[in-house]
């Protein structure tokens, strides 16, 4: 990821999340770009400037009526001499602000008066973040065109706090910075796909759950290659901890069943990429209820039945996309089982991997595939998932024609 000469202003607001900032200063100018930073008076409380100007090697712009830096109009200066503005982290008080179009103080004057892109790292409680008023401010946003990546789900800074609400990490925001400030070639501009990933959960009782353990980092990042290609994405996700990748419109589902809904109710397409992970069975009747022990007997068993399978009925559906991509995580024969898949569910390509724990691909950054189709084998070397997605999403593009 390459952002020499690219001018990133990084406005950081207040929360304990600021803390990530200086790391996400030192990636962006890891790769050549230059970072100005403003910070809010409540992000002074956490970090300081002159941590935040060490890192960046520059002035730090905190106070909308400085003399030296307002004699100029500084904050119009700050708003158009950059190629992004870049929120991180992002309060729920500062998107409020946003949102409502105030002004009251540097951050947010610089976001009124700007008139270039603005990508959010949103961080605060999940409780914060799951508000009625945030909702509607994050909806207001996205509809304003404000770019968002995360929150992520996992513990806060809180103690017992857990959800949603963490800020990106800074790897994840510069791998967003770079989407949006490359635009390159657009060859599926005009397209439509869909994507799923994850693993889905099939509910036992209230508490418990059958699964698997897929991260969606592979289908999340074919989600964002297929849109830096210029394709409109719609991305249905299982639960996952990764944050929804940037550009991409996204759906969160838990079960196969809610899965295969999302995905019927996204076509017609031109796309679809079947990354998902479902889950094969789920138990006929869960229980309202959690299931107790009984000391002294057996566990009750657990009456299964079969999932519906997502990709054979896209690739048989009367609106089957134009171009229909299966995955096969396979832990034996894998060339055999990808092909059989492939006969059976109506695909165009099969991406089949071999996921036994030694390999350590499930859950992993790394990944090493099988492209089967009616045409042949094509092994891929082993790569990062970010590249498989990269070589993907070319592949497509140019089986498209």
């Amino acid at each position: 990821m390459d952002l020499a000469g690219k001018r990133i202003l990084l406005i950081i607001s207040g929360g304990i999340a600021a803390y990530k900032s200086l790391d996400l200063i030192r990636r962006l100018r890891e790769r050549g770009a230059e970072v100005r930073p403003v910070m809010s008076r409540a992000a002074q409380e956490f970090i300081t400037p002159l941590a935040v100007g060490a890192l960046s090697s520059g002035h730090v712009y905190t106070d909308l009526f400085s003399r030296e830096d307002e004699q100029d109009v500084g904050h119009i200066r700050l708003a158009r001499d950059c190629d992004l503005v870049l929120v991180a982290p992002a309060t729920a008080d500062l998107m409020a602000k946003m949102s409502h179009g105030l002004a009251d103080d540097l951050p947010s004057a610089v976001l009124l008066a700007t008139d270039r892109p603005v990508l959010v790292a949103p961080a605060m409680n999940p409780k914060m973040w799951d508000a009625a008023p945030t909702r509607r401010n994050v909806a207001t946003l996205q509809q304003d065109c404000i770019h968002f990546i995360g929150p992520m789900k996992g513990e806060m800074a809180e103690s017992g706090e857990a959800g949603t609400g963490r800020m990106a990490e800074p790897l994840e925001i510069v791998a967003a910075v770079t989407a949006l400030l490359s635009p390159g070639e657009k060859p599926l501009a005009g397209k439509k796909a869909i994507v799923t990933s994850g693993p889905t959960h099939e509910p036992i009782d209230p508490v418990r759950y059958i699964a698997n353990r897929s991260s969606g980092k592979q289908g999340h990042a074919i989600a964002a290659a297929l849109a830096k290609l210029g394709a409109e994405v719609t991305l249905i996700s299982g639960p996952v901890v990764i944050a929804d990748p940037i550009g991409v419109t996204t759906t969160h589902v838990e079960t196969a069943d809610q899965m295969l809904h999302a995905v019927l109710n996204s076509l017609p397409a031109d796309i679809a990429v079947m990354v998902a992970a479902v889950a094969d069975w789920r138990v006929a009747g869960s229980s309202d209820q959690k299931i107790k022990k009984q000391p002294g007997e057996p566990p009750a068993p657990l009456q299964l039945t079969e999932n519906p399978d997502i990709l054979k009925t896209i690739g048989h559906h009367a609106l089957r996309p134009r171009f229909v991509v299966g995955f096969a995580a396979e832990t034996q024969n894998v060339e055999q089982n990808g092909r059989r898949k492939l006969e059976a569910k109506g695909a165009d390509i099969i991406v089949a991997n071999d996921v036994s724990p030694a390999t350590g691909i499930m859950g992993g950054d790394r990944n090493r595939v099988k492209i089967i189709s009616s045409s042949g084998l094509e092994e891929w070397p082993d790569l990062g998932k970010d590249e498989v997605a990269e070589k993907l999403a070319h592949e497509i593009a140019r089986r498209l024609g």
